[in-house]
């Protein structure tokens, strides 16, 4: 191990809870390997203490820190800056400090979609259908359409919370990017269907088949889907879902959530430390 020093640069994770994130093993694993003089600590503040708390790591010079639930949005209003995607989205999951300005970054959309170009799936100019329209799914909404989609169809139920929030992601992307985003009601199978005909990649952004509803599926058959279709699922555990089975039976290209994971927090890494995280040696740790 590195030893601590009173150079080591501190970053870390604020959120609550905090003690079950694999986020300081991936990070250390990865400032270890490269021998960078760096660590990674969790922090279990929550949106009343979050002020106090960047505060705190204003004044003591963090180099950097992520957000979880449920600080995610709150952090908007100790922020100098803002990435595109994190102003798109209006919520940050990472926060750089740059000379004393606190940058905040929405990494989850370009960890998926690096999760997609490691399955060799081209997206550019083509079709997605995005089930979900909650956190993740807006995330990797604004990254698809930011990396070039041509169509995007997202499935909600209509009477979700986060509709009015989606509607006006929607008409944010619109001005901003060259695609096309359709609003689809999840009851509508004929839509779905043809929505699925047209893509070249299904994406579950929702926690349907996530332990312990390991039967959930977002899809009613696998006769939705067809050959030329890649389905990604952000569920990790189970490691293999219901969607991922039927997706397996009908021929189609499939991967979970992990690698948006890893590469959500290798983002983070790069943009602290300048260096890319070496996820192979991470993934050796963390059994993956």
């Amino acid at each position: 191990m590195i030893p601590i020093t009173g150079y080591t640069q501190l970053t870390g994770l604020l959120g609550s809870p905090v003690k079950h994130s694999i986020s300081p093993m991936m990070h250390n694993t990865g400032f270890q390997a490269l021998g960078l003089d760096f660590v990674y600590l969790c922090f279990d503040v929550n949106e009343e203490t979050l002020e106090d708390a960047v505060k705190g790591f204003r004044t003591l010079h963090v180099k950097g820190f992520n957000l979880t639930m449920p600080n995610k949005n709150k952090i908007l209003e100790y922020l100098d800056e803002l990435s595109p995607a994190a102003r798109l989205i209006g919520a940050v999951n990472t926060v750089e400090n740059r000379e004393g300005k606190l940058i905040g970054h929405n990494t989850d959309g370009i960890g998926f979609m690096r999760a997609v170009r490691e399955q060799d799936i081209d997206v550019a100019g083509k079709c997605i259908t995005l089930m979900g329209i909650g956190g993740a799914a807006t995330a990797i909404c604004t990254q698809a359409a930011l990396d070039g989609a041509g169509r995007i169809y997202v499935f909600a139920r209509m009477t979700s919370k986060y509709l009015p929030r989606m509607k006006e992601l929607i008409r944010r992307l619109k001005k901003e990017t060259g695609c096309e985003i359709l609003l689809c009601d999840n009851e509508d199978k004929d839509r779905l269907k043809k929505s699925l005909r047209e893509s070249v990649l299904l994406v579950n952004a929702t926690s349907v088949g996530m332990a312990p509803d390991e039967e959930g599926c977002i899809l009613p058959g696998k006769d939705y889907l067809h050959e030329g279709l890649a389905v990604g699922d952000i569920v990790y555990n189970p490691w293999e879902t219901r969607l991922l089975r039927m997706a397996k039976e009908a021929g189609c290209k499939g991967f979970n959530g992990y690698a948006m994971l890893l590469y959500q927090g290798a983002e983070a890494f790069r943009i602290w430390t300048g260096k890319e995280m070496p996820v192979e040696v991470v993934r050796e740790k963390l059994g993956r």
